[in-house]
């Protein structure tokens, strides 16, 4: 199922993201996967853990993320000193090989293995290159985020310049609705002007009369 969840980051969202971010630096894992745990979580995509992690969550963080990183160092310088002393301490036996070379073999009762030694070198490989890949994506993030924002400022500019150019042409319209409510009564006052009074006459029986408009004597 698509994940299309909309609603509102809560405070206990943020403080598992934190949390998981944190853990994944700590142990040497990455921000990307962090997100993707925490999307799989909350039902969110990586990208909007992503972009909530790096907009609102990372700043409040930052003591705990240098404390995560020397963390991580201290795991790997220790890891690293522990396979320097196993291989320091491995035992060899001399062995002659068909074409009577000699060469040291390590001992059955060794604990660390050449395949032990391949698998680390190519898990901090791995490290090293999703470490990388993760440093793009955020910059790719924090960069969109950056894009978004520019686009933003534009449309609140436009808005601003639309609003303004409403605010005239209502203000025109007010205006002409004045006019021409003023030329309307200019008119019927003009009309009223135009009429003549009414004339009346008596007649033989003393009743008054009107004339029509018009009429003569």
């Amino acid at each position: 199922m698509a994940k299309v969840r909309q609603d509102a980051w809560s405070h206990e969202d943020d403080l598992l993201l934190a949390e998981t971010v944190l853990r994944h630096i700590r142990e040497g894992s990455t921000q990307l996967n962090a997100f993707e745990e925490v999307g799989d979580e909350l039902n969110r995509t990586s990208a909007a853990c992503g972009f909530r992690w790096n907009a609102e969550v990372r700043n409040k963080y930052i003591d705990a993320i240098e404390l995560a990183k020397r963390q991580r160092k201290e795991r790997k310088r220790a890891q690293a000193a522990q396979m320097k002393k196993d291989l320091s301490t491995r035992s060899y036996t001399p062995h002659v090989n068909k074409q009577s070379t000699l060469v040291m073999e390590p001992s059955e009762s060794s604990d660390m293995t050449l395949d032990g030694v391949i698998h680390f070198l190519q898990s901090l490989q791995k490290d090293y290159y999703a470490s990388n890949q993760s440093i793009k994506k955020a910059e790719k993030i924090q960069e969109e985020n950056k894009q978004l924002h520019e686009d933003i400022s534009v449309l609140e500019k436009e808005l601003s310049v639309t609003k303004k150019k409403l605010a005239t042409v209502e203000e025109d319209y007010q205006t002409f609705i004045q006019i021409m409510e003023r030329a309307r009564k200019m008119t019927v006052l003009e009309d009223q002007g135009n009429l003549k009074s009414p004339t009346f006459k008596m007649d033989k029986n003393g009743n008054l009369e009107q004339y029509a408009q018009g009429s003569s004597n």
